[in-house]
């Protein structure tokens, strides 16, 4: 069923008509409460930051608590109440939506409620289509902390069927939201299979990388970084970001592309190794990192060429394996500098046994960390699915758009 034929089977031709939140109900500022306020036990509370760490699009209850006597002073939420965090660090994230379907819970400032006639899931899940994210783009503020006003939330149109018709248009309202449900539902469960599927195969990947790069003592030749690879450290040049001129070549920072340019410095397959940053501790992305074709890379990747393709995986993946605690300098700022680079000792099988176990590492490389192939690109496709048919469930014809 085609889109068109779907909308039409589930409105019946019935009106629908895109009004203002402002007209739908009213927005109260959260005042007052900060995460110093909480208490163990006591009224039921939500601070703004919670809305993005600890609720999906609809709660009942609470994670935290404030004081009685606090919450005579707070402004306070009751079931089917919208709660919005209008303050986030990115664009997409402000105005985060949580349907409230709880008893009466305080709420912080730089969030607020809005108090409707309306079933309050189906505005949340408005509020996370493309529709929604286009009409709010319009009304950001603020330069490193992006806020929407609520003089500004007042103009988001929304759709909403059988306007003069509350008891129908409710109606309609809930069996949107009940397929919208279903669908959530059905996508968790896809994605928790895949996701659990994906780290079991990470787990395959580890103990097989760790088998395949463990060697026994005088199994194989020790030799230290510098004396397998040929490092360019001198050739790098850092821009800054305002003299950079915008092309198509990647610019490479300590953990990967930090920005696209037009000139280039080097030219071929290289792999860049981090230089300083926290992520050489934290580990959250590989410090190791080939890369290929033309490139230009700043002061803060070492940049290391190896003779073969075999040769360069196998240090990728040994150096992004073991732990560099020991070479690194620095808690504050870690640093891994040139010299303490090349004083890590790697084993040195023969090139057939780098051939053999790169081979094996790709493979699963593939399947665990590729966008393009692999599980992580069927929870992406999945994800996609989902927000396909939630953007084409409140895909309404506006006013301006209907041919009379």
């Amino acid at each position: 069923m085609n889109k068109n034929d779907f909308m039409e089977k589930l409105l019946d031709g019935v009106e629908v008509e895109w009004l203002p939140l402002g007209h739908l109900g009213e927005f109260v500022r959260g005042n007052g409460m900060q995460k110093k306020d909480f208490v163990y036990e006591g009224f039921p509370a939500i601070h703004y930051g919670q809305i993005y760490t600890k609720f999906d699009l609809s709660a009942e209850e609470s994670y935290t608590y404030v004081t009685f006597d606090l919450a005579k002073k707070l402004k306070v939420a009751v079931k089917g109440d919208l709660l919005l965090a209008t303050t986030s660090e990115n664009d997409e994230d402000v105005v985060k939506p949580l349907a409230w379907l709880g008893d009466k819970v305080a709420i912080s400032g730089d969030m607020m409620l809005f108090r409707h006639a309306q079933n309050v899931k189906y505005l949340a899940y408005f509020l996370k289509t493309d529709e929604f994210q286009s009409q709010k783009r319009k009304h950001i503020t603020g330069a490193k902390v992006r806020r929407v006003s609520k003089d500004s939330l007042a103009k988001i149109l929304v759709p909403i069927p059988c306007p003069n018709n509350p008891e129908k248009s409710l109606k309609i309202q809930a069996e949107i939201v009940r397929i919208l449900d279903a669908f959530t539902e059905l996508t968790t469960e896809l994605t928790t299979e895949l996701t659990t599927e994906l780290n079991l195969r990470k787990k395959q990947y580890n103990y097989y990388r760790d088998k395949l790069l463990s060697f026994e003592e005088g199994e194989v030749e020790w030799k230290t970084l510098g004396e397998l690879a040929e490092n360019l450290d001198s050739k790098r040049k850092p821009i800054r970001s305002g003299l950079r001129e915008a092309g198509d070549v990647p610019y490479y920072g300590a953990s990967g592309i930090v920005d696209y340019i037009k000139d280039y410095i080097f030219d071929g397959d290289f792999l860049l190794v981090s230089e300083d940053g926290a992520n050489l501790l934290a580990r959250k992305t590989p410090i190791a990192f080939s890369v290929s074709g033309k490139t230009w890379v700043n002061n803060h990747a070492h940049i290391l060429k190896f003779d073969t393709y075999a040769e360069r995986r196998y240090v990728e993946y040994y150096l992004n394996s073991i732990d560099l605690t020991p070479f690194i300098s620095g808690a504050a700022q870690p640093k891994l500098n040139k010299k303490n680079l090349e004083a890590i000792r790697i084993p040195n099988p023969l090139l057939e046994e780098k051939e053999r176990i790169v081979l094996i590492l790709d493979k699963f490389d593939t399947l665990t960390s590729s966008i393009t192939s692999g599980l992580p690109h069927e929870i992406e496709l999945r994800n996609k699915q989902y927000e396909h048919y939630r953007d084409m469930l409140f895909s309404f014809p506006k006013q301006d758009d209907v041919v009379v």
